[in-house]
């Protein structure tokens, strides 16, 4: 592969405490029932305010509301977002490879633009991507496929077969598979394998290093 786009959020980075957590302390400032958490793993990633309407009870689910919602969570989130979040086993690894074999990189995530630049750059500072992209305002967010487009472009590669999108869910697969460009599923994040098989990805992986044989090898 010449280019490589990950998804951040269960693939790169284990954020779902975190983002669990600064999602119930704005429940409830909104006096609204905290979730589980367990049940984040299906709410998180089709973006912030998709988040809050899947959290928010049914009755509750009003703009007014959601924009109380994202107040609480962005003010909470901001300080507390790198309190349990930590790179996944063997990402650090794949990553310098990668690196040292010549393969560009990028971020592309639903996550807010500022959370998603930060976390990257705080977990993966020494690192060069093309571009680290998250939700921004008037853009749309995944599976649309223009942020794959954006950052091919930003990596002047046009031969779609030699780029990868890598992620965890259902939303990334149809992202990569919406660019035209070789989806690659990790197990280890947030969905499950069969939502994932689902999808039909080009390959599946159950590790980094399993991943870097794929990106750098092409098997």
């Amino acid at each position: 592969m010449r280019l490589v786009i990950f998804d951040l959020d269960g693939t790169l980075i284990n954020t779902i405490e975190d983002l669990g957590t600064a999602c119930n302390h704005a429940l409830k400032e909104c006096g609204c029932p905290e979730r589980r958490a367990e049940e984040y793993n299906m709410l998180v990633g089709r973006g912030i305010r998709n988040l809050f309407i899947g959290a928010l009870p049914e009755d509750k689910r009003t703009e007014e509301m959601i924009d109380r919602m994202q107040g609480h969570f962005l003010s909470y989130y901001e300080l507390h977002k790198c309190d349990k979040t930590r790179p996944y086993e063997g990402i650090d690894a794949l990553l310098d490879k990668l690196s040292a074999c010549g393969v560009k990189m990028g971020v592309a995530s639903n996550k807010y633009q500022d959370g998603t630049e930060k976390l990257v750059r705080h977990f993966f500072g020494r690192h060069d991507f093309v571009r680290i992209l998250g939700q921004r305002e008037g853009q749309p967010i995944k599976p649309d496929p223009e942020i794959v487009t954006e950052i091919m472009d930003a990596a002047g590669i046009t031969d779609r077969n030699s780029v990868a999108y890598v992620g965890d869910s259902d939303v990334d697969m149809m992202t990569g598979r919406n660019a035209g460009v070789r989806t690659i599923g990790v197990t280890w994040g947030f969905r499950t394998r069969e939502e994932l098989l689902s999808c039909s990805p080009w390959k599946l992986v159950d590790s980094a290093e399993e991943l870097g044989r794929i990106l750098i090898e092409g098997k």
